[in-house]
């Protein structure tokens, strides 16, 4: 089994001091830093995300693996600066206003940080001026918004109207989650698309930042 192989699975197992260990490893054997995040970090991460929407998986299962996610990304990210990759751009994230629920928006920031995003994670229950006010603030190119309550999808719609009154619609790009949504619902509130995982949402905000 290969080091990167390893990674993964101990990732999905959420034995974090072994994914130090074996990301250190890595690292000395000279394995490209890139390499290691995308094939073993991202990769056991993609995983856990999948088995999580599944019901093969609960939460606690989740939040383990997400601590020995960031156990690699601790020793990863300083040498990845230090190398100078480039961050692939800024994300304003949150829940909406009204709504508690934030374990996929969660595993959402988990996926894009470990694909090169800066994640500026605003929590829960997030009034629409917030995200607003952050993405001029921090000059995100993006913000991502997540709802479970049918009660509180509208919430997504004001965020946009708002960004049309500021004349931010169009520089700011909007990706939508959460359980009730759908593409349609998407397209019909003028959210530049839908994201169903962790993972399309890292394709969609890449797919945005123009990144292959």
């Amino acid at each position: 089994m290969t080091i990167l192989k390893q990674i993964a699975e101990h990732l999905e197992k959420g034995n974090a001091d072994d994914v130090a260990e074996l990301t250190r490893k890595a690292i000395e054997q000279k394995t490209d830093l890139q390499t290691i995040l995308n094939d073993g970090l991202i990769a056991g991460m993609t995983v856990v995300g999948r088995k999580f929407k599944q019901h093969e998986i609960f939460l606690p299962d989740v939040l383990m693996a997400a601590r020995a996610m960031y156990a690699g990304m601790d020793i990863l990210k300083p040498l990845m600066i230090e190398e100078g990759i480039p961050s692939l751009g800024k994300v304003v994230l949150g829940t909406v206003k009204g709504d508690l629920h934030d374990i996929g928006k969660n595993l959402v920031a988990i996926m894009l940080r470990g694909a090169g995003f800066d994640v500026i994670d605003l929590g829960k229950d997030v009034p629409p001026e917030k995200f607003l006010d952050e993405a001029e603030k921090s000059g995100a190119s993006i913000i991502g918004m997540s709802a479970l309550l049918t009660t509180t999808m509208p919430v997504m719609q004001h965020v946009i109207e708002l960004a049309r009154q500021r004349g931010l619609y169009g520089k700011v790009h909007f990706l939508v989650g959460g359980a009730p949504l759908s593409a349609e619902y998407a397209g019909k509130i003028g959210a530049d698309a839908y994201c169903f995982d962790g993972i399309s949402a890292v394709e969609r905000a890449k797919n945005i930042m123009g990144v292959t």
